[in-house]
Protein backbone atom coordinates (compact mmCIF):
# COMPACT_ATOMS: atom_id res chain seq x y z
CA UNK A 1 0.00 0.00 0.00
CA UNK A 2 3.10 2.57 0.84
CA UNK A 3 4.56 1.63 -2.51
CA UNK A 4 1.18 2.28 -4.30
CA UNK A 5 1.29 5.63 -2.94
CA UNK A 6 4.79 6.46 -4.20
CA UNK A 7 4.23 5.80 -7.64
CA UNK A 8 0.75 7.89 -7.27
CA UNK A 9 3.14 10.76 -5.72
CA UNK A 10 5.85 10.35 -8.68
CA UNK A 11 3.03 11.51 -10.75
CA UNK A 12 2.97 14.73 -9.31
CA UNK A 13 4.88 17.59 -11.63
CA UNK A 14 6.20 19.53 -8.90
CA UNK A 15 8.38 18.53 -5.49
CA UNK A 16 7.10 16.87 -3.40
CA UNK A 17 8.62 14.13 -0.57
CA UNK A 18 7.70 11.35 1.26
CA UNK A 19 10.07 9.05 3.80
CA UNK A 20 9.82 5.14 3.30
CA UNK A 21 12.83 3.55 5.63
CA UNK A 22 11.45 0.48 3.28
CA UNK A 23 12.52 1.88 0.02
CA UNK A 24 15.76 0.27 -0.78
CA UNK A 25 16.45 -0.65 2.74
CA UNK A 26 18.27 -4.09 0.86
CA UNK A 27 21.10 -1.98 -0.97
CA UNK A 28 21.31 0.63 1.89
CA UNK A 29 22.01 -0.52 5.03
CA UNK A 30 20.86 0.42 8.47
CA UNK A 31 23.35 3.37 8.73
CA UNK A 32 21.47 4.84 6.18
CA UNK A 33 17.87 3.83 7.23
CA UNK A 34 18.99 5.58 10.26
CA UNK A 35 18.94 8.68 8.39
CA UNK A 36 16.01 8.38 6.40
CA UNK A 37 15.06 8.23 2.82
CA UNK A 38 13.71 10.96 0.55
CA UNK A 39 12.27 11.10 -2.78
CA UNK A 40 11.44 13.81 -4.88
CA UNK A 41 9.44 13.68 -7.71
CA UNK A 42 11.21 16.70 -9.62
CA UNK A 43 9.80 19.72 -12.72
CA UNK A 44 11.82 19.55 -15.77
CA UNK A 45 12.16 22.31 -18.21
CA UNK A 46 12.23 21.44 -21.95
CA UNK A 47 13.34 22.36 -25.38
CA UNK A 48 15.71 21.86 -28.20
CA UNK A 49 18.98 22.57 -29.09
CA UNK A 50 19.95 23.16 -33.16
CA UNK A 51 23.28 21.90 -34.46
CA UNK A 52 24.97 22.76 -38.02
CA UNK A 53 28.16 21.10 -37.87
CA UNK A 54 28.37 17.72 -37.57
CA UNK A 55 30.99 15.67 -38.64
CA UNK A 56 30.58 12.09 -40.42
CA UNK A 57 33.01 10.73 -42.28
CA UNK A 58 34.00 7.82 -42.22
CA UNK A 59 30.80 7.06 -40.03
CA UNK A 60 29.32 3.29 -39.40
CA UNK A 61 27.31 3.93 -41.53
CA UNK A 62 25.96 5.96 -44.54
CA UNK A 63 22.59 7.27 -44.93
CA UNK A 64 20.62 7.22 -48.60
CA UNK A 65 17.03 8.66 -48.95
CA UNK A 66 14.01 11.25 -48.14
CA UNK A 67 11.23 11.36 -46.59
CA UNK A 68 8.75 14.21 -45.05
CA UNK A 69 8.07 14.25 -41.65
CA UNK A 70 5.09 16.17 -40.67
CA UNK A 71 6.92 17.43 -37.18
CA UNK A 72 10.45 18.04 -38.69
CA UNK A 73 10.04 18.43 -42.16
CA UNK A 74 12.12 17.51 -45.37
CA UNK A 75 14.89 15.06 -44.56
CA UNK A 76 17.54 14.04 -47.41
CA UNK A 77 20.11 12.11 -47.29
CA UNK A 78 23.20 11.15 -49.81
CA UNK A 79 26.89 10.03 -49.81
CA UNK A 80 30.12 10.52 -51.57
CA UNK A 81 33.37 7.65 -51.27
CA UNK A 82 36.07 6.47 -53.08
CA UNK A 83 36.41 3.07 -54.80
CA UNK A 84 39.24 0.94 -54.58
CA UNK A 85 40.75 -2.01 -56.38
CA UNK A 86 40.41 -5.83 -55.38
CA UNK A 87 43.22 -6.85 -56.90
CA UNK A 88 45.84 -4.74 -59.22
CA UNK A 89 46.67 -5.24 -62.51
CA UNK A 90 43.70 -7.15 -63.60
CA UNK A 91 43.96 -9.28 -66.86
CA UNK A 92 41.26 -9.06 -68.69
CA UNK A 93 43.03 -10.25 -71.78
CA UNK A 94 41.90 -8.88 -74.88
CA UNK A 95 39.50 -5.82 -74.85
CA UNK A 96 38.11 -7.64 -78.52
CA UNK A 97 36.98 -10.80 -76.88
CA UNK A 98 34.70 -9.34 -74.02
CA UNK A 99 31.10 -8.51 -73.80
CA UNK A 100 29.66 -6.57 -70.59
CA UNK A 101 26.77 -7.68 -69.53
CA UNK A 102 25.94 -5.23 -66.61
CA UNK A 103 27.67 -2.54 -64.14
CA UNK A 104 26.04 -3.31 -60.97
CA UNK A 105 26.65 -0.84 -57.28
CA UNK A 106 25.37 -3.38 -54.78
CA UNK A 107 24.91 -1.87 -51.05
CA UNK A 108 24.16 -4.07 -48.29
CA UNK A 109 21.62 -2.52 -46.03
CA UNK A 110 22.51 -1.95 -42.74
CA UNK A 111 18.90 -0.82 -41.46
CA UNK A 112 16.20 1.65 -42.71
CA UNK A 113 14.11 4.23 -41.69
CA UNK A 114 10.30 5.06 -43.08
CA UNK A 115 8.35 3.77 -45.98
CA UNK A 116 9.61 1.05 -48.29
CA UNK A 117 8.24 3.08 -51.20
CA UNK A 118 9.94 3.59 -54.87
CA UNK A 119 12.55 6.59 -55.12
CA UNK A 120 14.27 8.03 -57.21
CA UNK A 121 18.09 7.58 -57.47
CA UNK A 122 21.34 8.96 -59.24
CA UNK A 123 25.32 8.40 -59.12
CA UNK A 124 27.30 10.50 -60.20
CA UNK A 125 31.18 10.53 -60.72
CA UNK A 126 33.27 12.69 -58.70
CA UNK A 127 35.52 15.26 -60.56
CA UNK A 128 37.14 16.51 -56.95
CA UNK A 129 39.04 14.14 -54.66
CA UNK A 130 38.66 12.95 -51.59
CA UNK A 131 40.88 12.68 -48.90
CA UNK A 132 41.25 10.47 -45.53
CA UNK A 133 42.96 13.37 -44.11
CA UNK A 134 40.21 15.26 -44.67
CA UNK A 135 36.93 16.12 -42.27
CA UNK A 136 33.79 16.21 -43.53
CA UNK A 137 30.51 17.82 -42.34
CA UNK A 138 26.82 16.90 -43.11
CA UNK A 139 26.86 20.09 -45.05
CA UNK A 140 29.90 19.19 -47.51
CA UNK A 141 29.94 18.73 -51.21
CA UNK A 142 32.75 17.76 -53.59
CA UNK A 143 32.27 18.59 -57.45
CA UNK A 144 31.11 16.23 -59.38
CA UNK A 145 29.61 15.59 -62.70
CA UNK A 146 26.25 16.02 -64.44
CA UNK A 147 25.72 12.92 -66.23
CA UNK A 148 23.75 10.20 -63.94
CA UNK A 149 25.07 6.91 -64.77
CA UNK A 150 22.24 4.67 -63.97
CA UNK A 151 20.49 4.14 -67.53
CA UNK A 152 17.54 6.01 -68.24
CA UNK A 153 14.56 4.11 -67.14
CA UNK A 154 16.10 1.95 -64.50
CA UNK A 155 15.99 5.22 -61.89
CA UNK A 156 13.25 4.48 -59.98
CA UNK A 157 13.85 1.42 -57.32
CA UNK A 158 11.69 0.48 -54.54
CA UNK A 159 14.13 -0.71 -51.81
CA UNK A 160 13.65 -4.12 -50.10
CA UNK A 161 15.64 -4.69 -47.10
CA UNK A 162 13.81 -7.24 -45.70
CA UNK A 163 14.48 -9.74 -48.50
CA UNK A 164 17.37 -11.55 -49.26
CA UNK A 165 19.09 -10.48 -53.01
CA UNK A 166 19.22 -12.95 -55.74
CA UNK A 167 22.65 -12.31 -57.55
CA UNK A 168 22.95 -15.41 -60.47
CA UNK A 169 22.10 -18.50 -58.81
CA UNK A 170 22.87 -17.28 -54.96
CA UNK A 171 20.77 -15.69 -52.35
CA UNK A 172 22.09 -13.05 -50.35
CA UNK A 173 21.54 -10.31 -47.25
CA UNK A 174 19.30 -7.54 -48.68
CA UNK A 175 21.00 -5.35 -51.23
CA UNK A 176 20.07 -1.93 -53.12
CA UNK A 177 21.34 -2.94 -56.15
CA UNK A 178 21.83 0.20 -58.77
CA UNK A 179 22.61 -0.49 -62.33
CA UNK A 180 25.28 1.95 -63.98
CA UNK A 181 25.98 2.76 -67.70
CA UNK A 182 27.82 -0.11 -68.82
CA UNK A 183 30.17 1.96 -70.92
CA UNK A 184 31.91 3.38 -67.69
CA UNK A 185 32.87 -0.76 -67.50
CA UNK A 186 34.02 -0.62 -70.75
CA UNK A 187 36.08 2.41 -69.96
CA UNK A 188 37.43 0.78 -67.00
CA UNK A 189 38.45 -2.32 -69.16
CA UNK A 190 39.90 -0.15 -71.68
CA UNK A 191 42.44 1.70 -69.36
CA UNK A 192 43.37 -1.67 -67.34
CA UNK A 193 43.96 -3.33 -70.98
CA UNK A 194 45.97 0.43 -72.38
CA UNK A 195 49.20 -0.73 -70.67
CA UNK A 196 48.97 2.40 -68.22
CA UNK A 197 49.86 2.79 -64.62
CA UNK A 198 46.32 3.62 -63.75
CA UNK A 199 45.34 0.20 -62.25
CA UNK A 200 49.11 -0.68 -60.95
CA UNK A 201 48.20 1.00 -57.53
CA UNK A 202 44.89 1.72 -55.45
CA UNK A 203 46.93 5.58 -55.71
CA UNK A 204 46.43 5.83 -59.15
CA UNK A 205 43.36 4.29 -59.72
CA UNK A 206 41.52 6.89 -57.18
CA UNK A 207 43.57 9.65 -59.03
CA UNK A 208 42.04 8.35 -62.59
CA UNK A 209 38.47 8.11 -60.65
CA UNK A 210 38.18 10.06 -57.89
CA UNK A 211 34.62 8.12 -56.51
CA UNK A 212 31.13 8.50 -56.06
CA UNK A 213 28.02 10.34 -55.04
CA UNK A 214 24.85 8.48 -54.67
CA UNK A 215 21.89 10.74 -54.15
CA UNK A 216 18.17 10.31 -54.59
CA UNK A 217 16.56 12.75 -56.36
CA UNK A 218 12.41 12.71 -55.30
CA UNK A 219 11.19 16.03 -55.90
CA UNK A 220 8.78 16.84 -53.07
CA UNK A 221 7.07 14.57 -50.97
CA UNK A 222 3.78 14.42 -48.91
CA UNK A 223 3.73 14.54 -45.21
CA UNK A 224 4.51 11.13 -44.09
CA UNK A 225 6.01 9.88 -47.42
CA UNK A 226 9.53 8.41 -47.67
CA UNK A 227 12.32 6.81 -45.87
CA UNK A 228 15.79 6.68 -46.05
CA UNK A 229 18.34 3.41 -46.02
CA UNK A 230 20.98 2.66 -43.98
CA UNK A 231 24.89 0.83 -45.69
CA UNK A 232 28.10 -0.10 -44.06
CA UNK A 233 30.28 0.24 -47.05
CA UNK A 234 32.63 -1.90 -45.23
CA UNK A 235 30.44 -4.83 -45.86
CA UNK A 236 32.28 -7.49 -48.11
CA UNK A 237 28.92 -7.45 -49.75
CA UNK A 238 29.06 -3.85 -50.42
CA UNK A 239 31.17 -3.25 -54.19
CA UNK A 240 30.66 -2.03 -57.59
CA UNK A 241 31.02 -5.25 -59.88
CA UNK A 242 31.62 -6.04 -63.69
CA UNK A 243 29.90 -8.86 -65.00
CA UNK A 244 31.27 -9.79 -68.56
CA UNK A 245 31.91 -12.34 -70.96
CA UNK A 246 34.83 -13.71 -72.17
CA UNK A 247 35.16 -16.23 -74.80
CA UNK A 248 31.57 -17.00 -73.69
CA UNK A 249 32.71 -17.72 -70.26
CA UNK A 250 30.88 -15.49 -67.65
CA UNK A 251 33.48 -13.23 -65.16
CA UNK A 252 33.30 -10.46 -63.01
CA UNK A 253 35.80 -8.36 -61.59
CA UNK A 254 34.70 -6.14 -58.44
CA UNK A 255 35.80 -2.75 -57.13
CA UNK A 256 35.15 -2.11 -53.32
CA UNK A 257 34.73 0.31 -50.64
CA UNK A 258 36.13 -0.22 -47.54
CA UNK A 259 37.74 1.36 -44.21
CA UNK A 260 40.81 2.63 -46.53
CA UNK A 261 38.17 4.47 -48.76
CA UNK A 262 37.22 8.38 -47.75
CA UNK A 263 33.45 8.39 -47.29
CA UNK A 264 30.76 10.90 -45.82
CA UNK A 265 27.36 11.87 -46.00
CA UNK A 266 25.81 14.75 -47.02
CA UNK A 267 22.32 15.84 -45.45
CA UNK A 268 19.76 18.61 -45.91
CA UNK A 269 16.83 19.12 -43.54
CA UNK A 270 14.30 21.50 -44.69
CA UNK A 271 12.51 22.43 -41.28
CA UNK A 272 10.81 25.24 -42.54
CA UNK A 273 7.25 26.11 -41.56
CA UNK A 274 7.65 22.66 -39.06
CA UNK A 275 6.86 22.44 -35.56
CA UNK A 276 10.72 22.02 -34.77
CA UNK A 277 11.27 25.66 -36.38
CA UNK A 278 7.94 27.34 -34.09
CA UNK A 279 10.08 25.78 -30.93
CA UNK A 280 13.17 26.77 -32.28
CA UNK A 281 11.97 30.25 -32.84
CA UNK A 282 10.00 30.34 -29.42
CA UNK A 283 11.96 28.38 -27.00
CA UNK A 284 8.63 28.40 -24.79
CA UNK A 285 6.85 25.99 -26.90
CA UNK A 286 9.25 23.39 -26.16
CA UNK A 287 7.49 23.27 -22.73
CA UNK A 288 4.29 21.60 -24.42
CA UNK A 289 6.45 18.85 -27.03
CA UNK A 290 9.75 18.87 -27.52
CA UNK A 291 12.10 17.37 -29.96
CA UNK A 292 15.10 14.92 -30.97
CA UNK A 293 16.72 14.01 -34.62
CA UNK A 294 19.71 12.65 -35.56
CA UNK A 295 21.71 15.14 -37.31
CA UNK A 296 21.01 18.15 -36.28
CA UNK A 297 18.06 18.37 -33.59
CA UNK A 298 18.90 17.60 -29.57
CA UNK A 299 16.53 17.66 -27.24
CA UNK A 300 17.65 19.53 -23.84
CA UNK A 301 16.22 18.79 -20.32
CA UNK A 302 17.03 20.96 -17.59
CA UNK A 303 16.34 19.98 -13.75
CA UNK A 304 16.22 23.27 -12.30
CA UNK A 305 15.36 21.77 -8.32
CA UNK A 306 18.78 20.71 -8.37
CA UNK A 307 19.41 23.07 -7.06
CA UNK A 308 18.10 23.03 -3.57
CA UNK A 309 20.34 19.92 -2.80
CA UNK A 310 23.51 20.19 -0.65
CA UNK A 311 26.67 17.96 -0.55
CA UNK A 312 24.86 16.34 2.61
CA UNK A 313 22.91 14.40 0.21
CA UNK A 314 23.72 10.83 -1.37
CA UNK A 315 22.13 10.39 -4.49
CA UNK A 316 20.69 6.21 -4.83
CA UNK A 317 18.17 6.91 -7.94
CA UNK A 318 17.48 9.49 -9.93
CA UNK A 319 14.91 7.98 -12.59
CA UNK A 320 14.61 10.06 -15.45
CA UNK A 321 11.01 9.68 -17.35
CA UNK A 322 10.20 10.68 -21.20
CA UNK A 323 7.68 9.62 -22.67
CA UNK A 324 7.07 10.16 -26.46
CA UNK A 325 4.33 11.40 -28.49
CA UNK A 326 3.01 8.11 -30.13
CA UNK A 327 1.54 7.99 -33.00
CA UNK A 328 -0.50 4.92 -34.13
CA UNK A 329 0.80 3.58 -37.34
CA UNK A 330 3.49 6.13 -37.67
CA UNK A 331 6.24 5.24 -39.91
CA UNK A 332 8.71 6.79 -38.10
CA UNK A 333 9.19 5.29 -34.76
CA UNK A 334 11.64 6.03 -32.10
CA UNK A 335 14.96 3.43 -32.14
CA UNK A 336 15.77 1.77 -28.89
CA UNK A 337 17.69 4.25 -26.83
CA UNK A 338 18.97 7.61 -26.18
CA UNK A 339 22.18 9.33 -25.37
CA UNK A 340 22.27 11.77 -22.25
CA UNK A 341 24.98 14.87 -22.58
CA UNK A 342 25.75 17.38 -20.52
CA UNK A 343 28.54 20.71 -20.14
CA UNK A 344 31.07 21.07 -17.35
CA UNK A 345 29.86 24.63 -17.16
CA UNK A 346 27.67 26.98 -19.17
CA UNK A 347 30.66 28.27 -21.03
CA UNK A 348 32.14 25.22 -22.19
CA UNK A 349 32.37 24.50 -25.76
CA UNK A 350 31.70 20.60 -25.96
CA UNK A 351 29.39 17.90 -24.46
CA UNK A 352 30.47 15.18 -21.74
CA UNK A 353 29.05 12.38 -21.98
CA UNK A 354 27.37 11.03 -19.74
CA UNK A 355 27.78 7.15 -20.37
CA UNK A 356 23.98 6.29 -19.77
CA UNK A 357 21.66 4.81 -22.31
CA UNK A 358 18.08 5.88 -21.73
CA UNK A 359 15.68 2.80 -23.30
CA UNK A 360 12.40 2.81 -24.98
CA UNK A 361 9.72 1.10 -23.17
CA UNK A 362 7.17 -0.05 -26.48
CA UNK A 363 4.59 -0.77 -23.48
CA UNK A 364 4.66 2.73 -21.49
CA UNK A 365 5.83 4.53 -24.39
CA UNK A 366 8.75 6.45 -22.68
CA UNK A 367 12.31 6.60 -22.28
CA UNK A 368 13.97 6.03 -18.97
CA UNK A 369 17.59 5.44 -17.64
CA UNK A 370 19.41 5.76 -13.91
CA UNK A 371 20.84 9.34 -13.76
CA UNK A 372 22.23 8.91 -10.14
CA UNK A 373 26.15 10.08 -11.53
CA UNK A 374 25.21 13.12 -12.92
CA UNK A 375 22.89 14.67 -10.15
CA UNK A 376 25.49 13.56 -8.00
CA UNK A 377 27.71 15.29 -9.76
CA UNK A 378 25.99 18.61 -10.09
CA UNK A 379 25.45 18.30 -6.42
CA UNK A 380 28.90 18.21 -5.40
CA UNK A 381 29.52 20.98 -7.87
CA UNK A 382 31.78 18.94 -9.98
CA UNK A 383 29.50 20.33 -12.72
CA UNK A 384 27.17 22.93 -13.47
CA UNK A 385 23.49 22.51 -13.59
CA UNK A 386 23.32 23.54 -17.09
CA UNK A 387 21.02 20.45 -18.60
CA UNK A 388 20.90 17.05 -20.19
CA UNK A 389 21.24 16.86 -24.28
CA UNK A 390 19.33 13.97 -25.22
CA UNK A 391 19.75 12.56 -28.44
CA UNK A 392 18.92 9.83 -30.70
CA UNK A 393 21.48 6.89 -30.00
CA UNK A 394 22.66 7.00 -33.53
CA UNK A 395 23.22 10.52 -33.87
CA UNK A 396 25.65 10.93 -36.96
CA UNK A 397 24.29 7.27 -39.23
CA UNK A 398 20.32 6.75 -38.61
CA UNK A 399 17.70 9.19 -39.70
CA UNK A 400 15.46 8.98 -36.46
CA UNK A 401 13.43 10.84 -34.69
CA UNK A 402 11.76 11.66 -31.60
CA UNK A 403 8.72 13.76 -30.20
CA UNK A 404 8.96 13.69 -26.37
CA UNK A 405 6.15 15.40 -24.50
CA UNK A 406 6.89 18.47 -22.47
CA UNK A 407 5.65 19.00 -18.82
CA UNK A 408 3.00 21.28 -20.39
CA UNK A 409 1.30 18.51 -22.47
CA UNK A 410 -2.00 18.32 -23.53
CA UNK A 411 -1.07 14.26 -22.81
CA UNK A 412 -1.92 12.50 -20.17
CA UNK A 413 2.16 11.16 -19.76
CA UNK A 414 4.24 14.24 -18.57
CA UNK A 415 8.45 14.38 -18.16
CA UNK A 416 9.76 13.58 -14.49
CA UNK A 417 12.86 12.95 -12.70
CA UNK A 418 12.40 10.99 -9.19
CA UNK A 419 15.47 11.15 -7.39
CA UNK A 420 16.13 8.72 -4.13
CA UNK A 421 18.32 10.14 -1.62
CA UNK A 422 19.40 10.17 1.91
CA UNK A 423 20.97 13.09 4.35
CA UNK A 424 23.86 12.58 6.12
Amino acid sequence: MRYSLLLLLALSLLACKKKDQLLGKDLLGSNALLNGITTDTFYLATSVVIEDSIITDNSANVVLGSYNDPKFGQFTSSFYTQIRLAGVNPNFGSVSSISVDSFVLGLEYAGYYGALSAQHFEVFELTDALSNDSTYYQFSTKAHSNTNLIPAGSEIITPKPLNYTIIGDDSVQAQLRIPLDTNLAKQFIAEATSGSSTFASNVNFQSYFKGLLVQTNNGPQAAGQGGVFYFNLNDPGTKLTIYYRQGGVEKTYDFLMNSTCADFSHVDVNRSGSAVEQVINNPSLGLQEFYAQAFGVRAKVVIPGLNQFTENQLIHRAEIHLPIQYQLGSKYKPGSNVTFATKKTAASQGYINTGVLGAYSESKKEFSADLKSYVQAVINQDIENTGLIVSPRFFVNSSERIIFNGPNTINKMRPKIIITYTDF
